[in-house]
């Protein structure tokens, strides 16, 4: 795919996290976030910036390396989870 097709406040939030992308580099979809600066301290402040920003909680079963390897990724499961909540 050549656009995402998250929201701008996913893109925000997470370029924030991404400390070694240099400025204004395109993220994409496979850009692996472990490489760009997410470590496991910086991946717990981004599941909470991310559930606080989008209304969400992560369900402890989402709460994986695979979840947070990947723009694509995490925002599948925000996506999931915006859609479950809408469903109520």
């Amino acid at each position: 795919m050549t656009e995402q097709a998250w929201t701008a406040p996913f893109e925000e939030t997470l370029r924030r996290y991404l400390t070694l992308l240099p400025p204004g580099t395109p993220i994409s979809e496979d850009l692996s976030l472990a490489t760009y600066g997410v470590d496991s301290l910086a991946t717990v402040s981004l599941l909470l910036d991310l559930e606080e920003a989008f209304d969400v909680t992560f369900p402890d079963h989402l709460l994986t390396e695979s979840t947070f390897a990947t723009p694509a990724g995490l925002w599948a499961v925000i996506d999931s989870l915006l859609v479950h909540d809408s469903a109520r």
